[in-house]
Order: C-alpha cells, then structure tokens, then sequence
C-alpha cells in the first residue's frame, strides 16, 4: 500500500470495559490494534466488507457505528447506499431495507 492508512482505533473499553472488558480488551487490541490496521488492504475496502457483512448479518446495531467509520474511511454516502441497495438482492429485501433505515439516519 503507497499511502498512509489512517490508523483505526477501537472504543471496546469505553463502549463496555465496564461490562465485559475481555471483550473490550479484544475488539481494541486484536480486532482494531491488528487486524483492521493490516496492510493487506485499504481501511476504506475494510470499511465496505465491513458493512456489507452487516448488512447481510441485519446487525443494525454495529451497522449504526460502522456507516459512520466507513465515512471516516473515504467511502461516500452513494457508495454507500449504492452497496445497501445491491445487496438486497443478496442478502435479502428487508435486511437492505432495515440497512437503508439505518443509514438515512446515520448518514443524514
């Protein structure tokens, strides 16, 4: 990879170390620490698996924070909702659906 990746960080123990901090302790140091800051491919592709992944999952939750991350990552909102709508041929009608709710609201 030529350009810088910008470096991403994981908020596990601030979102719930008080709960559950191993799993704080993961998401920040192994999900986020390593494995999105691997140079194998850009944050922004990352970003894109990342919510087609949760749009296929209807994880809505996750979706919320991680529209907002692929944002931060250089993917646009048309990309965005380019890939919601394209997956719902995929993932299923009211997955892309509940994903497209999500993201009017995030990405408004």
């Amino acid at each position: 990879m030529d350009t810088p990746q910008p470096l991403q960080v994981g908020g596990g123990r601030a979102s719930i170390g008080d709960v559950a901090p191993k799993l704080a302790e993961l998401t920040d140091d192994v999900l986020f620490a390593d494995v999105w800051n691997r140079p194998g491919l850009a944050a922004r592709d990352r970003s894109l698996i990342t919510v087609a992944a949760l749009v296929a999952g209807g994880d809505a939750a996750q979706l919320r924070f991680h529209l907002g991350r692929a944002v931060e990552n250089g993917v646009t909102k048309t990309e965005l909702i380019e890939a919601i709508t394209h997956l719902a041929f995929y993932a299923g009608w009211p997955k892309a659906m509940t994903a497209i709710a999500v993201a009017k609201e995030v990405l408004a």
